[in-house]
């Protein structure tokens, strides 16, 4: 049994409290409590990573041999701990099956499929559902590939007979039904809400355990890609049967210091229990800063909520630039033993929407700049690594963006992380708008998990609801899921993402109204209700394509100029110069941060498999719109021009040249000769139609006067070389931590090639294998898992991970035939390892 002193965790919660890179490790800073502690106080708790070391294969959805005997007949189900399905008993043999590490997405390995026996939409603009699913061969017709099972063998110890044993699952995509020792211990359908399961009474502490889990993706829950199987985290946790409940320690502080912390206990003996609970505070650097203790009685088979108040003097406030943490260190005592513990951080802000005056995060006013996003990037699908949450976040802080809405599901715990410590606002939305047992069930597990970040401005109840927004028994279901978000979290206001009858129907549940489009709505709303804020949940929807400029209806490419959207959108420009000279609107988010799989508008057809609504593709590579946000969301001298000079057979011809700037002025050259110096307008572009000739363009940048800023686009010849970009230097050796590599091809003068599509190869020596490659073409139909990728204008990703304990150099080399090759050396690190089975 791993134990752990009260010193260590003390250092264990430092270290939590300290944001840092993936590449390094750092020994944090530690104060010692104020009250001194024997330092043989035990804390029994552990939480162990189940992520490592499972077997995975594809059942079958209709024949029942096919899925491993599972519900052969009624007696599968007659007794329990017997065979409920061939894959659960002991001596089942799995060597056949692919050993797979979590979080893992089995739908992103399956063959892309036309399905044409989807009926085409009436709106062409609505899509059929094997596009909006980005066309991947699995659900109802495809039952080979919709039902995958999991199996893990591992040991327990002798001393856990006398413990409390439970399995969390951060996420399963979907219907999963969890077997422990040939039990059946749940069915739960949810695809985005955690599951716990207590193991318990199940255990085997002489011998093997055997869990296994059938993830059924026959059915969805959204109209986006949602890949399938265990693609979040899975722990073991160990405590006594005296324990502080998941996720029951709740903190709340105000800006002047005033705090309490509510801490749910169980007492699963079969006697009362006397009970003290010690609430350790300490800030960023690992300082503690305050002490609250009390006492409490847990009767037998029983649960107890203790308050605690106290101050912070002087308070840090949490704000997106310098989002500091504090950590609340919860130690669970009967009289001098610690029985339990938990480690929780929250952060110190204050959120105020005003329907006149827009949107306040500490007293300061601001516009939200914010963008939505699905849970799936190139290369990995839904089964994200923890260090690309991070890296994502931060390619849209370094915008200029400060808000991310999890549309439209709860997102993975790491994400919400990733916000906190970046200082990224975030909107938190569930599923199902719904107030039936498991919709409240579902609400009541997503604000007990994450009410306690720092990050979260608003819960969502709801998002384009549209057959029960408007109605009286909308409203009715609105109100409850209303008074339980605020029974269980008092301070948050609460929104719902409404595309019609904005006014109407649920709109007496909501502090604020969320718009989606429909922007003509906003004032007849503002008439009926004049005091309630409103943010635009989803705006703009404007499609591009990563480096295309002209729109090709055959290939499925859109321009990359701010043209298009569809009919119920906007172009980026458009919304953004509306809800920013509108001191009421508190700002809005963009539909969507990062290309998707799935969703393909305009075109919703074959071959299609991914959306352009994305201000960076899939990949995260930025689109040319990336420029005019960063232009206008953040402080820092931006100039941005394009389009590529390379339009062979086109000389003579006009080409639209645009640049996104938020300097003064910007004069444009053409081999030389200037095209014109044009005023920068606020929030808007600025565009030149200039005749193609080879050679180049520039453009100067201009502030009080003079030259900051210069950029050119040359026309490039043949491909010549490619280079290869690492995001970090170095990474850690711990099986989880990615490197985000960027493969772009140039001539032989050093110019990128707009149009390079070379199959590039990704050559790894080392320690770490690439676990996923992408490239941004929404419709490119190659292999995610792979180790090769054609370049799509120019640049192609690939993303590596290192292995599972294995420090050492690791060397990538890019390489595509004919051409120069690229590398770089890294270096995988040691750092401490989580507890693992």
């Amino acid at each position: 049994m791993i134990q752990h002193s009260r010193r260590a965790l003390l250092q264990t919660a430092a270290l939590l409290t300290v944001p840092l890179p993936n590449s390094v490790t750092a020994t944090p800073a530690w104060s010692a409590p104020q009250k001194a502690q024997p330092a043989d106080d035990l804390a029994p708790r552990e939480r162990m990573s189940l992520d490592f070391g499972w077997r995975f294969a594809l059942g079958h959805a209709t024949e029942v041999h096919r899925d491993f005997d599972f519900g052969l007949d009624q007696k599968t189900f007659a007794k329990q701990g017997a065979n409920v399905a061939t894959a659960a008993a002991l001596d089942f043999d799995d060597s056949t099956w692919q050993p797979v590490n979590l979080p893992h997405d089995w739908v992103i390995d399956l063959p892309f499929a036309k399905n044409d026996y989807f009926i085409p939409p009436a709106n062409p603009e609505d899509g059929d559902s094997a596009a909006g699913h980005g066309y991947k061969a699995v659900g109802r017709k495809f039952p080979e590939n919709s039902i995958g099972w999991y199996r893990k063998v591992f040991t327990l110890t002798k001393a856990d007979e006398a413990k409390r044993l439970t399995i969390e699952f951060d996420g399963i995509f979907r219907d999963a039904t969890i077997i422990f020792n040939g039990y059946i211990l749940t069915r739960h359908d949810s695809g985005y809400c955690p599951v716990t399961v207590d193991i318990t009474n199940f255990i085997n502490v002489d011998g093997p355990n055997v869990l296994v889990v059938r993830a059924d993706a026959t059915l969805g829950e959204g109209w986006f890609y949602e890949g399938g199987g265990i693609y979040r985290h899975v722990w073991l946790v160990k405590t006594a049967r005296t324990y502080i409940d998941q996720w029951g320690v709740c903190v709340r502080a105000d800006t002047s210091g005033k705090l309490s912390i509510d801490t749910d206990v169980t007492n699963a003996t079969d006697s009362d229990r006397q009970l003290q609970v010690v609430s350790t505070v300490m800030d960023q650097d690992g300082k503690v800063v305050t002490q609250l203790t009390g006492a409490t009685d847990v009767k037998a088979r029983k649960g107890a909520t203790l308050s605690q108040t106290g101050v912070l003097s002087p308070v840090r406030l949490w704000s997106l630039d310098d989002p500091h943490r504090y950590t609340v260190l919860t130690e669970l005592k009967d009289g001098d033993t610690v029985i339990d513990t938990c480690i929780s951080r929250f952060g110190v802000r204050d959120v105020r929407f005003d329907a006149k005056e827009g949107f306040f995060l500490n007293g300061q006013g601001m516009k939200i700049k914010g963008t939505n996003n699905h849970q799936d990037h190139a290369g990995v699908g839904v089964a994200i690594p923890d260090a690309m949450q991070y890296w994502r976040v931060k390619q849209l802080k370094d915008m200029g963006a400060n808000t991310w809405r999890c549309s439209h599901n709860p997102p993975t715990t790491e994400l919400l992380d990733a916000c906190d410590e970046l200082g990224m606002m975030v909107i938190d939305e569930t599923r199902m708008m719904t107030s039936t047992p498991t919709g409240l069930e579902q609400l009541e597990t997503l604000i007990r998990r994450d009410r306690n970040h720092p990050s979260i401005i608003l819960w969502s109840i709801g998002n384009e609801e549209t057959a029960q927004q408007g109605t009286e028994r909308g409203l009715k279901i609105a109100m409850d899921m209303r008074r339980l978000v605020k029974s269980l979290d008092p301070i948050r206001p609460v929104t719902a993402a409404m595309n019609h009858y904005m006014g109407h129907g649920i709109t007496p549940a909501l502090d604020v109204m969320g718009f989606n489009y429909h922007e003509s709505d906003i004032e007849p709303f503002r008439k009926l209700y004049p005091d309630m804020p409103i943010v635009g949940t989803e705006t703009a929807s404007a499609v591009s394509t990563r480096g295309e400029y002209v729109r090709d209806d055959v290939k499925g490419y859109v321009r990359a100029y701010d043209l298009d959207a569809p009919s119920y959108a906007k172009t980026a420009e458009a919304w953004w110069t509306l809800y920013n000279s509108k001191p009421y609107l508190s700002g809005g988010l963009v539909w969507t941060g990062f290309d998707y799989r799935g969703e393909p508008t305009p075109f919703n057809r074959w071959p299609e498999i991914s959306s352009h609504f994305g201000i960076l593709d899939t990949c995260g590579f930025p689109k040319d719109i990336y420029y005019y946000y960063k232009s206008w969301w953040q402080s820092e001298p931006v100039m941005h021009l394009f389009p590529h000079w390379n339009w062979e057979g086109q000389e003579g011809q006009d080409i639209a040249v645009w640049v996104h700037s938020n300097l003064d002025a910007v004069e444009l050259f053409v081999n030389g000769k200037s095209a014109g110096q044009k005023t920068v307008v606020k929030d808007r572009h600025l565009e030149w139609s200039v005749p193609y000739a080879p050679g180049s363009i520039t453009a100067y940048g201009y502030r009080n006067g003079k030259v900051v800023m210069k950029q050119t686009r040359k026309t490039a010849g043949l491909a010549y070389s490619v280079t290869l970009t690492a995001d970090r230097s170095s990474f850690s050796a711990d099986g989880r931590d990615v490197i985000m590599l960027k493969a772009e091809v140039f001539d032989r003068a050093g110019v990128p090639v707009p149009r390079a599509d070379n199959l590039i190869h990704f050559d790894v020596d080392g320690p770490a294998r690439i676990i996923g490659v992408g490239n941004g073409n929404p419709t490119s139909h190659e292999a995610d898992h792979a180790t090769s990728r054609m370049a799509f204008n120019g640049l192609a990703q690939a993303i590596l991970q290192g292995q599972h304990k294995a420090a050492g150099t690791v060397t990538v080399i890019a390489r595509s035939n004919g051409l120069v090759s690229g590398r770089v050396t890294l270096k995988a690190m040691d750092v401490p390892l989580p507890a693992e089975i």
